[in-house]
């Protein structure tokens, strides 16, 4: 999963979320374009093969089969690729805490990981969310938030699948690096103590963390090399050399510019942790517009993947540049 030169697609929209995304390229989000769209990634040959180790799928996507009766999960296995589930509920709003959300899905879970491995899983994924806003977060939601990341990863070692733990510190704000900086720091020593707490093997997950990164809507954005500086003495203080691997979620950047942070974080090696990337909309919003539901762009959504995962491995070696951007665009 944390494999050199390779990272994970993230593939596991929810049905309202892929909604939106079609809506902005004028397609119908119906059960047949939503499979023909993946399967069109699945069936990307390159991409798939040497740059994905492993793809997120949504609880449709893990049932679905392609045009031709193969399921998708096979597609995913026929490229060298492992597939992984998305498991969590969601966040919903967290009583007496305005502004807060708690991850949900922990009832039932067990019963659901068993069935996901004979579906083919090996791997799963739970999402918590902390925003950054005036008086928020507070201790009680990280704390929240942290103890059902342990939950979730406890059953997933249960159940022989490998937990991806991704506590995520939005970016959607006004906030500043720095503040980035402190949230997350309070977040990693939380997740990591609840961990400790739930008997959850280190060697055994994989961390989804966001970079240190300043809000979107912050007047300053710090450059690729403040955002690496940052990122790797956070995490230099906050994540036990025993975890293998750190996959870095896009978190609503624009696509170059998560692949320059994750080439510069890379830079700064040698890490202690494989370092790669754990991409939705960072490697699929280009393909997602050149597709635009016409089977005859096919091709040319996956010349797009093909540029883009191929950018992003080169990223997670440290081998990135603007001029090969351009070259290969």
């Amino acid at each position: 999963m944390v494999a050199r030169g390779k990272g994970i697609l993230a593939a596991d929209e929810s049905s309202s979320t892929i909604k939106k995304r079609f809506d902005a390229i004028g397609v119908e989000s119906t059960p047949d374009t939503r499979r023909d769209y993946r399967e069109l990634l699945f069936r990307t040959t390159g991409a798939m093969q040497r740059h994905i180790s492993g793809v997120i799928l949504y609880d449709e996507t893990i049932r679905q089969k392609a045009v031709d009766g193969t399921p998708l999960v096979r597609l995913i296995e026929q490229a060298g690729s492992i597939p992984g589930i998305k498991v969590d509920a969601g966040a919903k709003p967290l009583p007496g805490f305005p502004g807060e959300t708690v991850t949900e899905g922990l009832d039932g879970l067990a019963g659901r990981l068993k069935e996901y491995y004979e579906l083919g899983a090996r791997f799963a994924k739970w999402r918590a969310v902390i925003d950054i806003a005036p008086g928020i977060p507070t201790a009680t939601a990280i704390k929240a938030n942290a103890q059902a990341l342990a939950r979730y990863a406890a059953h997933c070692q249960a159940a022989d699948i490998v937990p991806i733990v991704e506590p995520e510190v939005l970016m959607d704000g006004d906030h500043s690096l720095e503040r980035c900086y402190e949230v997350t720091e309070h977040v990693l020593r939380t997740v990591f103590s609840e961990l400790y707490d739930m008997r959850v093997m280190l060697e055994g997950i994989v961390l989804k963390p966001n970079m240190a990164i300043a809000g979107i809507k912050a007047q300053r954005q710090a450059s690729p090399d403040e955002v690496a500086e940052a990122t790797v003495r956070l995490f230099r203080t906050c994540v036990p050399l025993a975890v293998p691997g750190i996959a870095f979620l896009s978190g609503g950047q624009s696509d170059l510019a998560a692949t320059a942070n994750l080439d510069a974080i890379n830079r700064l090696g040698p890490l202690p942790w494989s370092i790669t990337f754990s991409y939705g909309r960072a490697l699929q919003a280009a393909p997602q517009k050149a597709w635009s539901g016409k089977p005859g762009n096919v091709a040319a959504a996956q010349a797009a993947f093909n540029h883009r995962a191929r950018m992003n491995g080169l990223a997670a070696m440290g081998q990135w540049s603007e001029a090969l951007e351009k070259a290969a665009a």
